[in-house]
């Protein structure tokens, strides 16, 4: 990691003033991409370039028939260049205007990436109870991500789990049902484009929440994909996924 982290009220202070010191005409100019990147850098969430979609629903990257277009980081470094140093980032996003960008979980934070219609239900429940939920995004392309405080991170290094043990950015088709993005994972931030017509990753929930423990969105969640499975089941036996 090339930036320093500290608790979530260091997070939640640096959050603050940068809200404080933002420009409005920032946010409907061309300025709005880079704010959405820094926000999210301000609230601990470290960043780094990925692909972005070309044309004929291709990847911007050089490989044939990428299996994940516009989805991945474009360097295999991504978990040491990742960072939410604001000069950095102003200067990837000023470089590298079509990129798209990650952001590395298992470091500060989780994430749990469930369908879209099951997020929905939860998230409609969570708030309902009265649950604290943290920064919640959704994706063009059917799903739905809570952003959640880490727990790949314990004291004792042999305690963590890394994200193969739930599914790998590459094989998340495997896995169309909740999807734990811990150590070794990654997704996508707003404002990330999609190959297809139209199709982003934008927030539900800004990154100005605060980080919920993952533990306490869980059962909502599992409850929430539970019920989405029965309502709409596949006939191969496999979690209905809108890939």
């Amino acid at each position: 990691m090339s930036a320093e982290y500290g608790g979530r009220t260091g997070r939640q202070s640096r959050l603050s003033q940068w809200l404080r010191g933002r420009r409005p005409k920032e946010a409907a100019g061309d300025g709005g991409r880079e704010d959405l990147l820094l926000a999210a850098a301000a609230a601990g969430l470290p960043l780094a370039p990925a692909a972005h979609p070309a044309p004929d629903y291709r990847c911007s990257c050089d490989r044939v028939g990428c299996p994940t277009p516009a989805r991945h980081p474009v360097s295999f470094a991504w978990q040491t260049q990742s960072t939410t140093d604001r000069a950095q980032i102003e200067r990837w996003a000023r470089h590298q205007p079509q990129a798209n960008f990650i952001t590395a979980t298992g470091m500060v934070h989780d994430v749990l990436d469930v369908p879209l219609d099951a997020g929905n239900a939860a998230l409609a429940r969570l708030l309902a109870d009265g649950v604290e939920v943290g920064p919640v995004a959704e994706t063009g392309d059917g799903r739905m991500l809570f952003f959640t405080l880490t727990r790949g991170t314990p004291e004792d290094e042999d305690e963590w789990w890394p994200c193969e043990l739930d599914c790998h950015p590459e094989t998340m088709d495997e896995h169309p049902g909740l999807r734990w993005h811990c150590r070794g994972s990654y997704v996508l931030v707003p404002p990330s484009r999609l190959p297809g017509d139209g199709l982003d990753v934008h927030w539900v929930r800004g990154p100005e929440h605060a980080l919920p423990d993952p533990l306490s969105l869980l059962e909502h969640l599992t409850d929430a994909c539970a019920r989405h499975a029965a309502e709409h089941p596949d006939p191969n036996g496999a979690w209905p996924s809108r890939r």
